[in-house]
């Protein structure tokens, strides 16, 4: 008889358990769903661009949100920049797709790889440099990560206000050899 109401209690801890979980877990589910569809169809693009001839899919990076896809990287020509984005945008999933590809001959690659990641590196410094000097510490505590292609700069990352996110395209102008600063910063929500 003890069994019996051992066994009966513990399922229905079980039970009610399951049922106080489901719906505290019910409001993470949709932004896990979006991670998920998200992390498919970057790999999903990275498989369809490997497997086109007419694309070298290990040259491009590709970011997706919320169904949007971001294409980075360099190619060869502008037949492989076009060819890579209607790939994309033809995938199942893809709302829409923003090409950033820059066409590099493979002949000047490695210096413009080169040149690149010092550009970087004098942006990510002029930015700290930068932060030290203001005097509030806005831009210092600025998430912002830099990318270079083929001297274009793309700012991604959060900052506190449109004038941090402003200071930092100012400061990356700045550097020798930006030849154009994409903002793709965005404003933290205020809570």
């Amino acid at each position: 008889m003890k069994t019996h109401y051992s066994v009966t209690l513990c399922t229905a801890l079980v039970v009610g358990a399951v049922l106080i979980a489901v719906p505290a877990t019910a409001l993470d589910v949709s932004k896990e769903k979006a991670l998920v569809n998200d992390s498919w169809l970057t790999a999903k693009t990275k498989i369809a661009l490997a497997a086109d001839s007419r694309v070298k899919g290990r040259q491009i990076e590709v970011e997706t949100t919320e169904g949007r896809v971001v294409l980075r990287g360099k190619v060869d020509s502008d037949t492989a920049k076009r060819a890579a984005e209607g790939i994309t945008a033809g995938l199942d999933g893809v709302k829409t797709v923003k090409n950033e590809l820059q066409v590099v001959a493979p002949s000047t690659r490695d210096a413009v790889e080169e040149k690149d990641e010092a550009i970087t590196a004098r942006v990510k410094e002029h930015i700290s440099k930068d932060s030290h000097l203001m005097k509030d510490s806005r831009l210092k505590e600025a998430d912002i990560n830099v990318q270079t292609n083929a001297g274009v700069v793309t700012l991604t990352g959060e900052v506190a206000d449109i004038t941090t996110s402003a200071q930092a395209s100012w400061t990356t102008w700045q550097v020798p050899g930006v030849k154009s600063v994409k903002n793709d910063l965005t404003v933290k929500e205020k809570s």
